[in-house]
């Protein structure tokens, strides 16, 4: 843009020139204006009245020239602006009365630099007002501090406030504004002090910006300082922004109830009132007050905006109320036109978390987001591939993945956890190999996904090697109780319980989830008394236990047959830890009664529990029934599975065991044939043999194993070696394998 002066310096110019830059409209506005004043001057004494006549057609043609400017201004054309201030400055020059103009055009041109980005320009025009001496104009000194705010050059907009000497608070409010944007709150409290002392009396404008600075330092003694500043204030109004900035400042320091009944308070409320108050519930994890302050925003006829709709569908999707979560998303479909892409990132996620039975409206979320055009953002994407992967779509995932261009972590960590939760142990691995040749590094998240696989698949080998990989890597030590944590879980798992103690003992934090995964090692281990040790040292250091804790712990009792230790942790579970007891922890006395004999005790608690009993209930009964002999209630649990789950082989199996066990041998024929009738049949055993990179799988009688021409020979010298030091496997019947399980029961 070219120098002010070199446009201000053309005093030659002639009128037609100046007429160029006025819209034709306001050329007539002016015409009209010369005809009046000719009448007037027929009317009246000659002289007075040409004097008249040549101000009324400068103020005109100034007004016009400033309102050419503005549009020039507005459509960002800064120099067509700067050349019709030239002629308005020319004019304003010979006319006194039009030195206001020459003020305005400069805060449109100001505003058109800070509009454009124009920082060289609007520091030309700085230096342009400090020549004509307008530095300290009330009009211009707010424009200039906005200016250089905006730039983020906060000591140059401190120095104009200050040396500006005006009294009103705008230019200390625009500069407090500024600091309280760009987090500088200890600047906004020192522009205050300042403030007060050069005698500015601050109003209804500046208090929400300091209060805001509160909230953001969480300086609530400060905060209440300034409360009983505006409640004793003579000069101030009661406003509604300084109610709400108040609520807003209380809330995000924790101050529930003073935000509260500030806003029971309140004679008027408007949504950000609203919004205050429910952003302070729910910032404090107070979600069912936060709910219900929502449902009285909406009776009170509130609009509500997308930020709190977000809130409260994000509060739902947090207390485990997914269903709720996606209720609630469906009643914003109705009042909002257009669902942002955080509203569709909650959705997905309720839906991922509710699994297959959510596919569906997963999938309708996602034609949502097409039509929103926000299918492509990389958030949604994510959300997408987690959905997807979690309802086993895991194909859909992967193109999903795929498709994204810039892979983030949340991005791998999306599609290595979906592999991961369907213990797809090679691909996993394999995308975490690919991973790190994308050179993206693993977070927690990530290693934390493929240690809890490694834990439930039993691949211990590789879980070994992600342990190495944490122990080298330094920036883990702020996560090392979450992965301390899976690690002592995967050992626990894999039987090393041994390693999972090391690792525990070393711990310089634990929380009930280091104590609950140990517990399930010892009691897999059978080692029920370390178990109930484990749990007694918990509840000493006021480790307050989980209903998973108490599933542990009664599932340790129930491997070691403590039927006094179990019964007496089940009846505390309510009186002394406040845990409701639920279906698993019905589900583990069943075992602990059916594993010790008590098959009686076990029925009982099966017939008084509030919950409909599974067929994973009904088959752990009948199995005690066949290792106790007890073909009574092994018959009545047999007829209550077989209605659940009519076509499934391996129950079929399990009951035919239980009438061959207990020698009835007819009701056992039975069985077969409605087996045969139905064809029912058991999928064969499988085993999974880890060899080099792999797994690879081994079928009962299957043949068509490409490597089985190798791998036969080998079974078959194996099989040899094994009877010459002296085991040899007999053709048990199954009274014989119903004794030997009998005896290694408990």
């Amino acid at each position: 843009m070219r120098s002010f002066d070199i446009y201000l310096s053309r005093r030659d110019q002639f009128v037609y020139q100046v007429q160029k830059c006025i819209p034709r409209k306001w050329k007539q506005t002016v015409k009209q204006a010369e005809m009046q004043s000719t009448h007037l001057a027929n009317s009246h004494n000659q002289g007075g009245l040409l004097q008249a006549t040549s101000t009324t057609s400068v103020v005109f043609m100034t007004d016009s020239l400033f309102q050419s400017l503005k549009n020039f201004a507005d459509q960002g054309n800064l120099t067509k602006a700067v050349r019709v201030y030239s002629v308005i400055h020319k004019h304003a020059a010979a006319s006194l009365s039009s030195s206001e103009f020459v003020l305005q055009s400069l805060s449109c041109l100001l505003l058109c630099c800070i509009n454009l980005r124009a920082f060289q320009q609007g520091k030309q025009l700085h230096a342009y007002v400090i020549s004509l001496g307008l530095q300290q104009d009330p009009k211009l000194v707010p424009k200039l501090i906005t200016f250089y705010s905006s730039f983020g050059l906060l000591l140059d907009a401190h120095v104009i406030t200050k040396t500006s000497n005006i009294l009103h608070p705008l230019p200390w409010n625009l500069l407090i504004s500024s600091y309280v944007r760009h987090g500088l709150y200890r600047n906004v409290f020192s522009a205050y002090s300042e403030m007060i002392k050069k005698g500015v009396r601050p109003d209804n404008f500046t208090y929400p910006s300091l209060l805001k600075a509160c909230a953001g330092e969480e300086n609530i003694k400060l905060g209440r300082v300034l409360h009983r500043t505006i409640i004793k204030s003579r000069y101030l109004d009661w406003c509604l922004y300084v109610q709400n900035a108040l609520v807003s400042m209380y809330g995000r320091c924790g101050d529930i109830y003073s935000a509260r009944v500030l806003f029971d308070k309140m004679l008027d409320r408007d949504a950000v009132s609203w919004n205050s108050i429910i952003s302070a519930y729910a910032s404090n994890g107070m979600w069912a007050e936060a709910f219900e302050l929502f449902q009285g925003m909406r009776l009170d006829g509130v609009e509500i905006n997308m930020i709190t709709w977000n809130t409260i569908i994000g509060g739902r999707l947090r207390i485990g109320d997914y269903g709720g979560a996606l209720e609630c998303l469906s009643e914003m479909r109705k009042c909002v036109l257009h669902l942002d892409d955080v509203s569709l990132c909650i959705g997905l996620s309720a839906c991922s978390h509710i699994g297959l039975r959510a596919l569906t409206l997963g999938k309708e979320i996602h034609a949502i987001a097409i039509r929103s055009s926000l299918s492509e953002a990389d958030n949604v994407k994510n959300a997408l591939v987690t959905m997807y992967s979690k309802s086993k779509e895991l194909n859909q995932a992967y193109m999903l993945f795929e498709s994204v261009e810039v892979k983030d972590i949340i991005s791998w960590n999306s599609i290595i956890s979906g592999y991961a939760h369907w213990e797809y142990s090679e691909k996993a691995s394999f995308l975490l190999r690919e991973m790190f040749l994308s050179g993206m590094k693993p977070n927690y998240i990530t290693l934390v996904s493929i240690i809890s696989l490694c834990g439930r698949v039993a691949n211990l080998q590789h879980g070994k090697e992600i342990h190495c990989y944490i122990t080298r890597r330094v920036w883990f030590k702020d996560d090392l109780l979450l992965l301390g944590n899976a690690l002592i879980d995967m050992y626990a798992r894999s039987g090393k319980v041994v390693l999972a103690r090391q690792l525990f003992d070393l711990s310089s934090q634990r929380n009930v989830v280091t104590y609950t995964s140990l517990i399930t090692g010892y009691g897999i281990q059978g080692e029920g008394q370390t178990a109930l040790g484990l749990f007694d040292e918990m509840i000493k250091f006021q480790i307050k236990p989980d209903h998973v804790t108490m599933v542990a712990v009664l599932s340790a009792c129930s491997h070691s047959c403590l039927i006094i230790q179990g019964e007496r942790l089940f009846s505390k579970m309510e009186s002394v830890y406040g845990i409701t007891p639920c279906f698993e922890h019905f589900s583990c006395m069943v075992d602990l009664y059916g594993r010790a004999g008590l098959l009686k005790k076990a029925k009982a608690i099966i017939m008084k529990m509030p919950y409909k009993p599974t067929a994973a209930v009904w088959a752990t009964l009948i199995n005690v029934c066949r290792i106790h002999g007890n073909t009574e209630i092994g018959e009545w649990a047999s007829e209550r599975l077989l209605e659940m789950q009519p076509n499934n082989a391996g129950y079929y199996v399990m009951i035919a065991n239980t009438y061959a066990a207990a020698g009835s041998w007819d009701k056992l024929a039975k069985v077969r044939t409605i087996m045969r009738d139905l064809g029912v049949r058991k999928p064969p055993g499988c085993a999974w043999v880890n060899v080099g990179a792999g797994s690879f799988p081994f079928l009962v009688e299957d043949m068509t194993n490409p490597e089985g021409i190798r791998v036969h020979p080998v079974l078959g010298e194996l099989t040899k070696q094994i009877k010459d030091v002296g085991y040899f496997m007999e053709n048990m019947n199954i009274n014989d394998e119903y004794a030997e399980e009998r005896r290694i029961s408990c």
